[in-house]
């Protein structure tokens, strides 16, 4: 997605926006490096903010159509039915399409970032120039940070207003798991700088933008698979126990829009054993091996919906430190290594 200057463009480029000029360039008023930044990846930033915008539009009319819907049903105070016929494609659609973002910022924009220079040979010339190593690649990765900044967070305030007028509900889309806990608050933004910033260090040290998108891919991929592993453990897990038995009136009454994570028989004893262990093909051997066991009610784990923001910020914060750390070696590496 990144548009390369020749190396004899480049030459001329930097030469005169070092010089902080500014009269060939229309539009955005930039100069010097940020000039040269914009105008080499103007193709994939225009790109994002153009996808963005049409993105955000789509999701405002979803919107109006759902509150449309639930207004039927007595929006903001939901009358009960409204589950069963909702149409939640929409959400869900854009709640995956969502998900790809990260993955493709990194690919697509943060790999080529410096791959593309290093193998055209681009690198050698802006190094050449009285600019620095390190205020060319501080520029490249701060420019670059910027647009993702302010699409990303775009695409997560829009996707949040859509589904907060339903994120108590559990019939569908739960707030702890990924279409809606990686694509509200701060999260998609971090996911997604951390997605970027690695694909320039893996660019940086590939040399070959091809390859280097390939491996980013992958790392994506890997990243996206250790969060979702990752992601329920930021929280504090709440236990609810019941001594009422097990029978249809005696499940635990957890608060609304709780995510349950698992649930336990509860002995006399005090002892936890698989609800699935009394699993007998009649309900009477199923009563025996109760009383067996001596089962006396319940044991829920759960995750009330009061820890997502914090459980997100949290996140997100060690998202960000591990992507202030990426970006701090992609400095102290390509200022001694970098050509």
């Amino acid at each position: 997605m990144s548009t390369m200057t020749s190396a004899g463009g480049a030459g001329s480029t930097l030469s005169d926006s070092a010089r902080g000029g500014t009269g060939r360039g229309r539009g955005l008023r930039l100069s010097g490096m940020n000039w040269l930044v914009w105008r080499q990846h103007r193709a994939a930033y225009w790109t994002l903010l153009a996808a963005t915008a049409i993105t955000v539009a789509v999701i405002v009319y979803q919107r109006q159509q759902m509150i449309t819907y639930l207004e039927g049903y007595g929006y903001p105070d939901l009358k009960s039915g409204w589950e069963t016929k909702y149409d939640q494609d929409p959400l869900n659609m854009a709640a995956m399409v969502l998900g790809f973002v990260p993955v493709l910022i990194g690919v697509f924009v943060g790999a080529p970032l410096l791959a593309g220079d290093l193998e055209t040979g681009t690198a050698k010339l802006v190094t050449a120039q009285s600019v620095s190593r390190v205020r060319w690649i501080a520029t490249k990765l701060g420019v670059t940070a910027l647009v993702v900044v302010v699409c990303t967070m775009a695409l997560s305030a829009a996707f949040t207003w859509w589904w907060s007028p339903i994120k108590s509900s559990s019939y569908f889309m739960s707030w702890a798991d990924g279409p809606v806990f990686d694509n509200t608050g701060p999260v998609p933004v971090a996911l997604t700088l951390l997605t970027v910033v690695g694909g320039v260090a893996i660019g940086m040290l590939l040399r070959r933008t091809l390859l280097s998108m390939v491996v980013t891919l992958g790392f994506a991929v890997a990243l996206q698979l250790v969060w979702s592993y990752f992601r329920l453990s930021l929280g504090n897990v709440i236990t609810l126990t019941t001594h009422n038995g097990v029978g249809n009136d005696s499940a635990p009454n957890m608060p609304e829009g709780a995510h349950q994570l698992d649930e336990f028989y509860l002995t006399a004893s005090g002892d936890l054993i698989g609800w699935g262990s009394c699993a007998e093909p009649t309900e009477k051997a199923r009563e025996a091996c109760l009383d067996q066991a001596q089962v006396v009610g319940w044991s829920v784990d759960y995750l009330p919906i009061s820890q997502m923001s914090s459980m997100q910020w949290l996140g997100a914060s060690i998202l960000l430190a591990l992507t202030a750390g990426i970006a701090a070696f992609v400095i102290l590496w390509g200022r001694k290594r970098l050509v």
